[in-house]
């Protein structure tokens, strides 16, 4: 009996997918639930599980082809596979009786440990490691994971290439080489919406600066009772997504959207939080974030930065949103210009919290600073409800206990 292999069903959001590489050839032998091959979207790279355990009979894309939802993508033969493991068997003990030749028993057995790890490693690989491990003809079994359960992530892949010694800058006199390499579909991806959101809305940028004192110092009260209570660090991200839920109940156009000549005014919050990974940035959505209490925001961040490592971040987790955050603090930036993830109208901005004298109370003081931003489309945003939003959220960050009592 055969079973087909088929493109997942992909969202109205993306038309294609690209199979960037194959881990099973014809004649292989693969289990149920094992991953068959790679494919790149616009947003995420999905793994193909197999539907059955069997031998691949065919391959009916090539790596590299365009592909669409539904198509059919390799063949497998079911059962076969059971047969095929007791001739690979077979083998090695045909050969044992060379093996008594010397002293040779002890050592026999540690191949075989060594060789079961290297075997079980290759799961462990998120698909962008798996390419790079490829691409460089690595021994996966010898790179150190970083994720959970050691899970060898992208980066662990490239530290690895760094600290080998074939990585080492050339000696004085070598040759220079550019290295050329096509933009990943994500990369692409992103360099056109930035182009589009540059071009089709009118992008305007407000700032305003943040005194975290107040924050920091609840923050530093509570942060190990929190922890201990709902199994989460409390971070600053939930009191911005707060601030700005709050401040987007007050003024609803800066969670807004337009369809051509039309106003979409959206009555939910679903929010993006932007995180980086080694492909590039995506923007997870938390949905109905305002529903959700300060471990719940503090966890689904969490897991979207854990999830985004390792590429398990799921194409819905990337659709949608009314409005997003970004944090380019976490890699020192001062102060910066979102740019606005579109259909959405706002994005924004934190940055790194920095100690600047201050005047308070006619007195200069040292305090820690933030500045913040908001980009938005200007179509619909006036400049007055943009610089309200800002100030609203600014308020609320400064005295916390507004986020309580919503005032």
């Amino acid at each position: 009996m055969t079973t087909e292999v088929r493109v997942p069903q992909l969202p109205e959001s993306i038309a294609d997918a690209t199979l960037v590489a194959w881990h099973k050839k014809a004649g292989d032998a693969v289990a149920r639930d094992e991953n068959l091959a790679d494919l790149e979207t616009d947003k995420v790279v999905l793994e193909v599980p197999a539907p059955a355990a069997g031998v691949v009979k065919s391959l009916d894309k090539a790596a590299g082809a365009t592909v669409t939802s539904g198509e059919l993508l390799a063949v497998i033969e079911e059962g076969a596979g059971a047969a095929t493991e007791p001739k690979a068997t077979a083998k090695p003990e045909a050969k044992k009786p060379a093996e008594p030749r010397k002293p040779e028993p002890a050592p026999s057995p540690a191949p075989a440990p060594a060789a079961a790890k290297k075997e079980e490693a290759p799961g462990k690989l998120s698909p962008a490691a798996r390419r790079l491990v490829e691409e460089n003809k690595l021994d996966a079994g010898q790179i150190a994971g970083s994720g959970r359960d050691g899970r060898v992530s992208k980066s662990d892949v490239a530290h690895h290439l760094e600290s080998a010694p074939q990585a080492r800058a050339p000696a004085a006199g070598a040759g220079r080489v550019d290295r050329r390499e096509p933009m990943s579909r994500l990369r692409a991806r992103i360099a056109q919406r930035l182009v589009e959101a540059q071009t089709t809305a009118a992008l305007l940028t407000t700032f305003n600066e943040v005194d975290m004192q107040a924050l920091m110092a609840l923050r530093a009260r509570y942060k190990e009772a929190f922890e201990k209570r709902h199994g989460a660090r409390l971070g600053f991200m939930s009191f911005f997504a707060k601030a700005c839920i709050e401040a987007l109940r007050r003024h609803p156009v800066v969670n807004a959207s337009v369809e051509g000549s039309d106003i979409v005014y959206h009555d939910y919050y679903d929010i993006g939080m932007a995180v980086s990974t080694d492909r590039g940035l995506i923007v997870p959505v938390m949905r109905d974030a305002d529903r959700m209490d300060f471990a719940g925001i503090e966890k689904a961040v969490a897991g979207f930065a854990e999830r985004a490592r390792n590429g398990a971040i799921t194409i819905d987790e990337l659709t949608g949103g009314t409005f997003s955050i970004t944090n380019g603090g976490v890699f020192g930036s001062l102060m910066s210009t979102p740019i606005v993830n579109a259909p959405q109208s706002a994005i924004l901005g934190m940055h790194k919290i920095e100690e600047r004298p201050v005047a308070v109370d006619g007195q200069v003081v040292v305090r820690p600073m933030m500045y913040v931003a908001l980009t938005y489309d200007h179509r619909i945003i006036d400049g007055r409800d943009a610089v309200q939003f800002l100030v609203a959220v600014k308020e609320a960050l400064e005295d916390p206990a507004r986020l309580l009592l919503q005032v």
